[in-house]
């Protein structure tokens, strides 16, 4: 049991550590996911030099102090929830970002709500947090599991893929974008044939490839991520499943492409919220980033979605003149549309949604690619009005009567 006189010291650190920061003068940015398991090398430090990057160029325009730490959430809710409060109580963090796995970023959202703090989703991909589980604390960047569930599950079924079976990541993520293409093929007239579900960080897929191949479906997707999904695919493709099923991943980065190799990964398919070589801007951006990065990686649509939604808090806190007031923030950053190198002019819907268009890629031969980042190759658009899903369809109860 505390002493009398440490409870006493503890009780008056935590309530004078949230006004820390704003008393130094210096705003906190934490940047909170994965830096030792699947996911490291799809945000990890990566995120943490996208948020760098944002603040040493907001400095161009502000003199406001902007400070970036960093935390691993080992993909655990009760660590990234112990490491919110932590942020928010004893730290002085004004706002959370990234939050790669589901469980996590709905957990750290809730949280972000208690204590009025921002959070935002860069690498988070359930879309319940800007349906059911929205808050007016929270806004969801890059992307999410209806986009890409729905938009991926639309495409394979127009190539004539009806037949489903899926290899689903076992928790809140994987378990929605599951939910997102059923929904999406059985309203298409397709059927799915069956599911089998795998603990993340699953190393021996053979035993789920085996049963997505008695199936005989003409579509074996994943529905997981990062290392995930590679081992998949590296594996799917030692069972030749790839010659009489089409092997679909619902969610396929850019960091993917590297680590399966591109004679393994050519012509697959995928939705990305951007590309570092989509124009001039982008390209400069993912040279810059690749000079700091510990593994000299380009970025990804993550990695972009970090910077990009940095920027547009920092200017939000500017026109609010604080951090302070969480919802006052997010209200700003609604009201003001979105404006940035990479991610160019967009909005934010009541929801929380980040609007902006969507990008078909194809992976490229070995032929076809003149470098190691050198991936994609950019096969069509999804308009912004089209991207995401309809505002009235989520369930958000900040949204009732919003068109």
């Amino acid at each position: 049991m505390l002493s009398s006189l440490r409870y006493a010291a503890l009780a008056a650190a935590l309530i004078a550590a949230p006004a820390l920061a704003e008393q130094n003068g210096t705003l906190r940015i934490g940047v909170m996911n994965d830096m030792s398991s699947v996911y490291a090398d799809f945000q990890g430090p990566g995120s943490v030099l996208a948020a760098q990057l944002a603040v040493e160029d907001f400095a161009k325009q502000s003199k406001r102090k902007v400070e970036v730490i960093s935390a691993d959430h080992q993909n655990k809710p009760d660590v990234g929830a112990g490491i919110a409060r932590r942020w928010f109580d004893v730290e002085g963090v004004d706002m959370v970002i990234d939050l790669p796995n589901s469980a996590v970023a709905l957990a750290v959202s809730d949280i972000g709500r208690e204590k009025n703090k921002v959070v935002i989703g860069s690498g988070a991909g359930t879309a319940a947090l800007t349906g059911p589980r929205c808050s007016p604390n929270f806004v969801h960047w890059t992307y999410d599991t209806w986009a890409f569930g729905h938009g991926t599950a639309r495409g394979v079924l127009a190539q004539g893929g009806k037949t489903w079976f899926f290899i689903t990541a076992d928790y809140a993520f994987g378990h929605d974008l599951e939910k997102q293409a059923t929904d999406e093929v059985n309203a298409s007239g397709g059927k799915v044939l069956g599911v089998v579900r795998h603990p993340l960080g699953t190393n021996d897929f053979s035993s789920f490839l085996l049963q997505a191949q008695a199936s005989k479906a003409d579509v074996v997707a994943l529905a997981n991520a990062g290392g995930d999904t590679v081992n998949a695919i590296k594996q799917a493709a030692d069972f030749k499943i790839g010659e009489k099923q089409k092997i679909v991943a619902l969610i396929f980065d850019l960091q993917s492409v590297p680590a399966i190799g591109l004679k393994t990964a050519q012509g697959l398919t995928a939705i990305n919220a951007w590309y570092w070589d989509l124009n001039d801007d982008t390209r400069a951006f993912a040279k810059r980033f690749a000079e700091r990065h510990p593994k000299k990686m380009y970025p990804n649509h993550m990695h972009a979605g970090v910077y990009s939604a940095v920027l547009h808090y920092l200017k939000a806190v500017d026109k609010v003149g604080s951090p302070t007031d969480g919802k006052a923030v997010v209200d700003a950053m609604k009201a003001m549309p979105t404006d940035d190198p990479l991610y160019g002019k967009g909005t934010i819907r009541a929801d929380g949604r980040k609007i902006h268009p969507l990008y078909l890629l194809q992976v490229k031969s070995p032929e076809e690619s003149k470098s190691e980042w050198d991936a994609f190759k950019i096969t069509g658009t999804i308009p912004a009005d089209k991207a995401f899903r309809p505002l009235a369809d989520g369930g958000c109860p900040l949204v009732a009567g919003a068109k």
